[in-house]
């Protein structure tokens, strides 16, 4: 598998937050998978059963609510990008408002990826899975 060059934190802030919002999807989602595998075994229908709920728009807006507090500031304004987009469907599991916190949260985790800044990824997902 070829792996993306690490960005700037400029070149990474440049981009669209669709885009850092489409690669911040799979980071968190990988992210789910790996917690839930690590408490053990489990049976696939429930692990499935279970990354859904963690990934679906709401879950998502509730961890983006409960981090915005430790963001710095770089991080505040690469969320608050991802918030703003103006969706263009929405689930009829979420909310307007659920899955702009949602895209925010995804785009967030790319920023964070795409800037190889995976010890920061680590400590804010550590808080997402508190609640578990």
């Amino acid at each position: 598998m070829r792996h993306l060059a690490r960005l700037q934190e400029q070149e990474a802030q440049q981009l669209p937050a669709l885009q850092l919002a489409y690669i911040g999807d799979a980071v968190y989602e990988l992210a789910v998978r790996e917690h839930l595998l690590s408490r053990g075994p489990i049976r696939i229908e429930e692990l499935h059963k279970t990354t859904v709920h963690w990934v679906q728009a709401s879950a998502q807006a509730a961890a983006a609510h409960r981090l915005l507090s430790e963001l710095t500031e770089a991080e505040t304004a690469v969320f608050y990008r991802g918030r703003n987009v103006k969706p263009t469907r929405v689930p009829r599991s979420a909310t307007v408002s659920e899955y702009c916190y949602s895209t925010a949260l995804e785009a967030l985790f790319g920023y964070l990826y795409l800037t190889g800044q995976e010890e920061r990824m680590r400590e804010l997902l550590a808080k997402v899975f508190e609640q578990d």
